[in-house]
């Protein structure tokens, strides 16, 4: 089943005389449970795809169908909860709010999209506990190694079942041995769970171990 179908999409910045064009008509579909990666040199579009694919910016052209469903004609309201309930998000660097523990991070998407604190918390401990950070939740984010920090934000972005994890080079910020962990939690919660995965990565080795690999060359896209 295809869960994502993009159509045409374009992205551009800038007036007539000096637009640039940074998504040149990109078509592409994407199944449920897959795990894509998306390659390519810097500049070459690879993050704008990502946040147009999980609604945090909006095209100047083309159309983003989930299940079917045009997402670009809701507004922000909405998009912002269709982002909550069904899009997790994965950065370079993991965005952890510094006063909170890392329980009260993960916790947080699900308290915003109305669950009460004791199902927010039991889900949250029991994803910790998953990537292996059961002793670590009521440390703050300075007291965790950077892929502890990585592992609380993934799990943050699962906490409320999303169908697709977008991730934006999750292992960049991280050494060799680190990013390997951390790309073997993202598997496994593929694997766990059968969350669809779209991974932006510049590291190859990475990206093989994906069951597709995308690449982005000045805007467009081809199957690698």
């Amino acid at each position: 089943m295809e869960l994502i179908n993009i159509k045409g999409l374009g992205k551009s910045y800038g007036k007539t005389q000096k637009k640039v064009e940074v998504l040149k008509g990109i078509d592409l579909s994407i199944k449920k449970g897959e795990t894509v990666a998306i390659i390519g040199a810097s500049g070459a579009g690879k993050s704008t795809l990502l946040n147009i694919m999980g609604a945090l910016d909006r095209p100047t052209a083309g159309e983003v169908f989930y299940k079917n469903e045009s997402l670009f004609k809701y507004d922000d309201k909405k998009l912002a909860a269709f982002r909550n309930r069904f899009i997790g998000f994965v950065f370079q660097f993991h965005h952890l709010l510094p006063e909170f523990t890392a329980l009260e991070n993960v916790m947080l998407p699900a308290l915003i999209g109305g669950a009460s604190s004791g199902a927010a918390r039991a889900r949250a401990e029991a994803l910790l506990k998953e990537v292996g950070l059961s002793e670590r939740v009521n440390h703050k984010p300075g007291e965790l190694s950077g892929g502890e920090q990585q592992r609380a934000a993934i799990v943050r972005a699962m906490i409320q079942g999303p169908e697709v994890l977008l991730a934006d080079e999750p292992t960049g910020n991280l050494d060799t041995r680190t990013g390997e962990e951390v790309f073997d939690v993202l598997l496994d919660l593929n694997e766990s769970n059968g969350t669809t995965m779209v991974i932006v990565t510049h590291n190859e080795k990475l990206a093989s171990r994906m069951a597709r690999r995308l690449k982005m060359i000045d805007g467009n896209i081809r199957e690698e």
